[in-house]
């Protein structure tokens, strides 16, 4: 009874003063929102997103107010729910899709006290960010192993869409090939989903059936790594750790950590010192965690793996160090020049190596 009476007395006191909505403010949880492109159970891409929110979630307990909204479709759907996020007052929103891009920026610049931060996009406002996992390191040790464990020369890759991330991914497979098996062939079906079981089941049949022995997929669901697993294929996992879809099959997985970040992002906005940035977390910063399995991988191959991938993380190798041309011959990345964020954020062309032409 004398803490509520307390409490009436200092709310009085802040009214008297102008000062109850900022003290009201100090009171309420920070609130989060994540907008998803796919289910949170995909086992992939948005699985390991909800996995980050959940982090946030546990570490900053009633300080913060999490939520989130998957299967939203990139385009005018997407902004309808990033901006009913906003309008519900939340603080901080995360949208997790390379074509939430437009949307955002949009909507950030019509409720500028909002902040955003937007995953696999360029676009920047003063309450717009922007952050991604540096996948490409992890498919160049994959395209080792697939160049030390293929038996037909024949690599497979499930893509997406055409975007720059996807085709960095597909280039850093190309060069670990081009290095440790030259004869090899990277084989690339684009599907034109993100999630679609069927068709990526699909997809991989079809390139197991062309005599793909190593798959890769830039899609989020486990699909192609049961196919790979029926079939008697290799297959590294992408986003989560998917070894458990297929323990014969899974050389390693490209798993996405983004609890860290999130945790990150959030104490900057409660401690008031958010700024907007291009964050890029890689091996380095453990936002990509290479597991390695060791049931099927020879003990040379892993040692070999393991010392590539302290090599990049100390910043003595970087898969995109030139000399580097393009499929026509033309030199993109000088000799001794290592690629910068920019020129990755732009890429638009696929390296030499690759014989398949790149859809417009």
């Amino acid at each position: 009874m004398k803490n509520k009476t307390l409490n009436t007395l200092l709310r009085g006191l802040a009214l008297a003063m102008g000062i109850g909505a900022s003290l009201g403010a100090m009171a309420d949880p920070l609130k989060v929102g994540f907008v998803y492109v796919g289910p949170v159970g995909d086992h992939g891409w948005t699985y390991q997103h909800e996995m980050g929110r959940r982090e946030l979630a546990e570490h900053f307990g009633d300080k913060v107010q999490t939520s989130y909204v998957e299967n939203v479709a990139e385009g005018a759907d997407a902004e309808r729910v990033i901006r009913n996020m906003a309008k519900d007052g939340y603080n901080l929103i995360f949208t997790t899709s390379f074509g939430f891009m437009n949307p955002t920026d949009k909507v950030a610049r019509q409720f500028p006290k909002v902040t955003f931060e937007h995953a696999t996009g360029y676009k920047h406002e003063k309450n717009l960010g922007t952050y991604l996992s540096s996948s490409y390191e992890g498919r160049y040790v994959g395209g080792y192993l697939a160049a030390k464990m293929t038996k037909t020369h024949k690599i497979g890759y499930i893509a997406s869409f055409p975007i720059p991330e996807v085709i960095r991914d597909i280039n850093a497979i190309q060069l670990a090939l081009n290095k440790y098996d030259p004869q090899a062939e990277l084989k690339v079906m684009w599907v034109s989903t993100w999630f679609d079981p069927g068709k990526e089941a699909d997809a991989a049949n079809a390139l197991i059936d062309q005599g793909v022995d190593v798959l890769f997929q830039h899609t989020d669901s486990p699909a192609p790594i049961q196919a790979a697993e029926r079939r008697g294929v290799y297959a590294v996992g992408y986003a989560s750790d998917m070894q458990h879809f297929g323990p014969k099959t899974v050389l390693t997985s490209i798993v996405n950590d983004w609890g860290p970040h999130y945790i990150k992002t959030t104490q900057a906005v409660l401690d008031g010192n958010w700024k907007p940035q291009d964050f890029w977390g890689g091996l380095a910063e453990e936002t990509i965690v290479l597991p390695l399995n060791k049931d099927l991988l020879p003990p040379a191959v892993q040692d070999e793996a393991s010392k590539m991938i302290a090599d990049i993380k100390s910043g003595a190798f970087h898969p995109f160090t030139g000399p580097i041309k393009d499929q026509g011959g033309k030199e993109r990345i000088a000799a001794g020049a290592v690629a910068s964020n920019a020129d990755l954020a732009a890429m638009d062309y696929y390296v030499e190596g690759i014989k398949a032409e790149l859809p417009k």
